[in-house]
């Protein structure tokens, strides 16, 4: 390299201690944006879909999923927030006029916008795992339940369970306690399709 060059590296790396808080500002200003845009689409997701979907888990699942969305738009909102802090700064925040202390300052708060778009990226990863955790839960435990559940009326009470066969003779039901229930045809009232069973006969 030429001396010319040197130089001019030396002056962009100089020029760099008074860019830097400016470009991390930029950067926090991106993180928020986007934070931002993520918590409102799981808010609206959770808001308009979130009911029907989680009513068709079981009981724990349900908590579960719940928890996890719930935690997720914490942990979003948390790194929205911590994404404007670093790109604004604190309210009323002290104005410095001397070179020393303008410059301490510029240190320090280079190193706080630093640190708190560390954490939002934290938070905005993990929110993100969160939430897909909530997905595969709900697509697991959802694809788990049985296909064919009916609801079949008797003379003498009703049964619930898994449709295993049917034919001109009986009615045969896998039951949530396990067992398998025949009834005979003679007997049946109506047969219909049950989204969930409660308790087992």
């Amino acid at each position: 390299m030429s001396a010319h060059s040197d130089r001019r590296w030396a002056e962009r790396a100089r020029e760099l201690e008074f860019t830097r808080l400016p470009e991390l500002r930029r950067q926090a200003e991106g993180w928020r944006t986007g934070l931002t845009g993520l918590t409102t689409l799981l808010a609206v997701l959770v808001l308009l879909k979130g009911r029907d979907n989680l009513a068709e888990l079981p009981q724990w699942a349900r908590a579960t999923a719940t928890g996890l969305l719930v935690s997720a738009f914490v942990l979003l909102v948390a790194g929205s927030l911590l994404a404007v802090r670093a790109a604004h700064g604190v309210p009323g925040g002290e104005i410095l006029l001397g070179g020393q202390s303008l410059r301490r300052w510029t240190e320090q708060e280079a190193a706080r916008v630093t640190r708190a778009l560390g954490r939002a990226s934290v938070c905005c990863l993990l929110g993100v795992l969160l939430v897909v955790g909530a997905l595969l839960l709900a697509w697991v435990t959802t694809s788990a339940a049985p296909d064919h559940l009916v609801d079949v009326r008797t003379s003498t009470g009703s049964v619930c369970g898994e449709l295993v066969a049917a034919d001109g003779q009986q009615v045969s039901l896998r039951t949530k306690a396990g067992g398998t229930v025949s009834l005979p045809q003679t007997s049946v009232v109506s047969l219909l399709p049950a989204r969930t069973c409660g308790t087992a006969p």
